[in-house]
């Protein structure tokens, strides 16, 4: 079993709430779905050439066995994929979620958008790495939880958002504590950051 925790790869995380340095929402996902876009077309291009082929039946039987199963893992070796924070997993530019450690997440204070790059090695390590931060906002709010699901959720500005339970658990949060989190700035979120934690007593984390 891989240790996710011990292979992630941490970047100096900008400081939160600071907007000269973060990137907009929208120009990230835009980015993202290009080449998206771009890498399925190349599929679909190879799959016409293959219809469109004069090879006997017996060698593109073979050409399918050859190729790499749709659900396996290119081969990275040194490469990476490139891809967006959806709160809880990277959504590559192939269209496949990688699972991002709840740990890294938390205390990097990844925000919902925030552009991440992902290495696989050739032993199966994953590295994560914090390639862009959007704009973000810190919002303060209240913090609840749901009592069939165990969920932990902030309701700040109006909104509910959901919130790791690891960085709860990290701030020993409790149920309505007020809490701080960073939230995109210039798009809608169903996930936070959270940033602190302040306790009913006046304490904070």
């Amino acid at each position: 079993m891989i240790d996710h925790d011990q292979d992630v790869i941490e970047e100096e995380v900008p400081e939160a709430g600071s907007e000269t340095t973060g990137m907009n929402a929208l120009e990230t996902k835009l980015g993202l779905a290009i080449r998206v876009v771009r890498q399925l077309k190349d599929q679909i291009d190879n799959l016409e050439r293959l219809l469109e082929s004069r090879a006997e039946p017996a060698d593109l039987e073979f050409m399918a066995k050859s190729a790499p199963p749709a659900d396996s893992y290119e081969s990275f070796d040194g490469k990476s994929i490139d891809g967006v924070f959806d709160g809880v997993h990277m959504i590559g530019e192939n269209g496949r979620k990688y699972l991002v450690p709840p740990n890294y997440a938390s205390k990097s204070k990844l925000v919902e958008g925030d552009l991440l790059r992902l290495s696989i090695t050739d032993n199966g390590r994953f590295l994560f790495k914090q390639k862009g931060p959007i704009e973000r906002q810190r919002l303060v709010g209240n913090l609840i939880q749901d009592e069939l699901t165990g969920d932990w959720k902030a309701v700040a500005g109006g909104s509910g958002y959901k919130v790791l339970a690891a960085a709860i658990s990290f701030h020993k949060g409790e149920v309505g504590d007020d809490i701080v989190i960073l939230v995109p700035r210039a798009a809608p979120s169903r996930w936070a950051a959270v940033e602190n934690i302040i306790k009913k007593n006046g304490e904070s984390w």
